[in-house]
């Protein structure tokens, strides 16, 4: 695949990446359905915002700026203190979504947002709650497949 090639690239680099993680984390505070996610952070968001950008930069094919910073992400394992059940990765993927709408042209949300949604779901790690009704679709197979770098998916 070629530097251009890159969801990275595809979505205009740096400065969209960064709009996108502002976008997500203004919804995460907006938006009363996320509300439990949003108490799992801390109350200035300026760190998670700097640290989400630098993963989605590698991510997505970008320079890998958190790898450079913090080491191999865990992500999984970094997320362990945290009960994340069905409904947390819900509302996770309803800012994720929303801000992907407003952010983002097609193809290229709708493959993000499979890579997203996967992602969310491994993040689970506590019981089974019914999903909430936020219009979140998982399916299991898909007829793209985004090309995103994904370190940490076992």
């Amino acid at each position: 695949m070629s530097d251009l090639a890159t969801p990275y690239s595809l979505l205009g680099g740096e400065d969209r990446v960064r709009a996108l993680v502002d976008r997500f984390y203004d919804l995460m505070e907006e938006l009363p359905a996320a509300a439990a996610v949003r108490a799992m952070h801390p109350s200035d968001l300026a760190g998670s915002r700097n640290k989400l950008f630098l993963f989605l930069s590698g991510w997505l094919g970008g320079p890998g700026l958190y790898v450079q910073r913090y080491g191999h992400p865990r992500l999984r394992a970094r997320h362990l203190p945290f009960p994340i059940d069905t409904a947390g990765s819900d509302a996770w993927m309803l800012c994720m979504r929303l801000a992907l709408e407003e952010q983002v042209e097609s193809p290229l949300r709708e493959q993000l947002l499979q890579a997203f949604s996967r992602t969310a779901s491994h993040m689970e790690n506590s019981g089974t709650r019914q999903r909430v009704g936020l219009g979140i679709g998982r399916s299991a197979s898909s007829a793209r497949a985004v090309a995103v770098h994904d370190p940490d998916v076992e």
